[in-house]
């Protein structure tokens, strides 16, 4: 069974940076693509980064140059270091994993205020 942990969201000030984690089990991050999405209030889920087994990564345009995407495979989490935040990046974070099925956290809150 995939489990994934999000943690690292939190309240900071525009400008400020978070790093988010995601905790893996029962899965290798090192294995499949894994991904960062977000869902702001009112709004659809999209997608933010991914990573893949060949540490390839990818990133939506609204956090190029911004936000980078990560694994550490011995601890088997993922990471998003998130810097030049803005109001806009307010919402719940999620990680997920594709591998056959897709699989998701539970979700990390971010909030950015102005």
């Amino acid at each position: 069974q995939v489990q994934l942990v999000e943690s690292g969201g939190g309240l900071v000030q525009a400008g400020g940076s978070l790093r988010l984690s995601c905790a893996a089990s029962g899965a290798s991050v090192s294995i499949g693509v894994m991904g960062w999405y977000r869902q702001a209030p009112g709004k659809q889920r999209e997608l933010v980064a991914t990573i893949t087994n060949g540490r390839a990564t990818s990133y939506a345009d609204s956090v190029k140059g911004r936000f980078t995407i990560s694994r550490d495979n011995a601890k088997n989490t993922m990471y998003l270091q998130m810097n030049s935040l803005k109001p806009e990046d307010t919402a719940v974070y999620y990680c997920m994993t594709l591998r056959g099925a897709t699989y998701w956290g539970q979700g990390t809150q971010v909030t950015v205020s102005s």
